[in-house]
């Protein structure tokens, strides 16, 4: 009987969320004794409050954390969704809720497809998605997901916490299993003569040898980057924001299960509720305005204009490398690429990226067999995440400021974002054209449809009419009935 392939020795150069995440799920996978992770010790602080998708909550699942465990010691709370405000201008469509999909949802969710068909083809009927979803009601009753015993539909939600405190988590059960750290301020990364990376070379001279590189090096990319030379492709023709300010603010007593995203004069801001404070950031586009207007703007949002309460100003770096895994080097976290936080996928792209890299490496037996099969599934996810990032401002309503004007008619859109968008305003099942342009499907056709229809992308109001006898709309009664029994079953957060 042939032996199984052991598996390799793999570094990891750089902690954070990415590089502990990434870890954690190698050390799963193949023991805490082969992965070590090289962390410099002058690494900043950023803290600045995060949220994600239910992906993390599926990443703590498998890997055995339960809430009660690592939610207080990363100030987390629970997030419903996404509520979006100021991005259109058209009357009845100022804000709406974008929420996480779930198992209740399969009971209204037809019916606002069937709304949004008719509001599509000019017919008045309520289609805005504010009024489908439990998510959208629990998170407007300050409710968490956590229904009574007698209710057995457990919505899907996601978290907000202190980025750098989740780091600090993960790295302390990353330990626990086995896996090494090191404080190492690494100053050059040594190649082979078969080109792979061979060792990090750390000040002083110590070199950490393995056979697998994980570059969570940031920005910056060490590895991939600067060594291996991987090219970096630059979402900049359709993301236009690169910067962001954040400050904290103190917590608010009517805390809600939900990110706040506000549209502003060059970008927008977020609002992200934590147990000790709320974290608060404007991301804009440099091109739009200036780092001092920025914050001057952010400030006055936030009646701070006066105060002395400390500003951060960060710089991104938007779009992804080439190839998520070269050579002998995968890339995750913002080493891999940055998509601004507007959906808060950047923790979804790093477990999916970690778990779809084990799977491919396992499959090859610890071999590049399959590096061509993964990169191209990475690039599809990620570059599928970008679009519809981008249709957030392609589709605004909005067209109060240049920045604004400029972004609903840009012209650089991928084909399958053209597609989504010919999809709505022709009256095409949304579904399938999903399925079409992007196989993955990051985003539901039901995602679609709550950001197109939270717009109000229907025909011009004087143009809409009632349906006729033979298309009747959905019936709202049954719909609010359904959310109202459901919504019953959660308590207020906090009691």
């Amino acid at each position: 009987m042939s032996q199984a392939p052991t598996p390799p020795k793999i570094v990891v150069l750089g902690g954070g969320s990415a590089g502990w995440i990434t870890a954690c799920l190698m050390a799963r996978a193949w023991g805490g004794s082969h992965v070590t992770v090289v962390e410099s010790p002058d690494i900043g602080i950023i803290g600045v409050g995060e949220g994600s998708t239910p992906q993390l909550k599926a990443f703590f699942d498998l890997i055995g954390v339960a809430e009660a465990d690592w939610m207080p010691a990363c100030d987390a709370t629970y997030k419903m969704g996404i509520r979006f405000t100021g991005w259109s201008e058209r009357p009845g469509y100022e804000s709406y809720f974008h929420p996480f999909p779930g198992p209740t949802d399969l009971h209204t969710e037809p019916a606002f497809l069937h709304n949004c068909a008719l509001a599509r083809r000019g017919f008045e009927v309520p289609a805005h998605p504010d009024a489908f979803f439990l998510a959208s009601r629990l998170a407007a009753e300050g409710k968490g997901p956590q229904a009574g015993e007698n209710f057995p539909f457990a919505p899907s939600y996601g978290y907000h916490f202190d980025a750098y405190k989740l780091g600090a988590f993960l790295r302390s059960h990353a330990a626990a299993q086995g896996v090494t750290h090191l404080e190492r301020l690494v100053r050059e990364v040594e190649r082979g003569a078969d080109g792979d990376v061979a060792a990090l070379v750390c000040e002083g001279g110590e070199r950490i040898d393995g056979d697998l590189f994980v570059d969570c090096s940031g920005f910056a990319g060490v590895i991939a980057q600067q060594a291996l030379g991987e090219r970096f492709v630059s979402f900049s023709d359709t993301l236009f924001n690169d910067r962001a300010v954040v400050m904290p603010t103190p917590r608010s007593p009517d805390y809600r299960p939900q990110t706040e995203a506000v549209a502003m004069s060059a970008g927008w801001r977020w609002s992200i509720p934590l147990t000790s404070r709320i974290g608060n950031g404007y991301v804009y586009s440099s091109s739009h305005q200036s780092d001092k207007d920025a914050e001057a703007e952010l400030r006055a949002a936030l009646s701070l204009s006066g105060s002395e309460t400390e500003a951060r100003h960060l710089r991104m770096k938007v779009g992804r490398v080439e190839n998520s895994w070269s050579r002998n080097c995968l890339s995750t976290g913002l080493a891999q690429g940055f998509l601004e936080p507007l959906e808060a996928t950047a923790l979804h792209i790093v477990i999916a990226t970690a778990l779809e890299f084990i799977s491919a490496y396992e499959a090859g037996n610890f071999t590049d067999q399959h590096q061509a099969r993964f990169n191209t599934s990475i690039a599809e996810r990620i570059d599928g995440i970008r679009d519809y990032i981008t249709a957030h401002y392609r589709l605004s309503q909005r067209s109060d400021t240049e920045y604004w004007r400029e972004n609903a008619t840009n012209q650089n859109l991928s084909e399958g974002l053209k597609s989504m968008m010919t999809a709505w305003f022709t009256h095409q099942d949304i579904a399938a054209a999903n399925e079409r342009a992007y196989p993955q499907r990051p985003y539901s056709a039901a995602s679609w449809h709550c950001l197109m229809a939270g717009y109000g992308t229907f025909p011009a109001a004087e143009k809409m009419q009632a349906p006729p006898a033979n298309l009747r709309a959905a019936e709202m009664a049954d719909v609010g009935r359904i959310l109202t029994a459901s919504a019953k079953n959660f308590t207020v957060l906090g009691r």
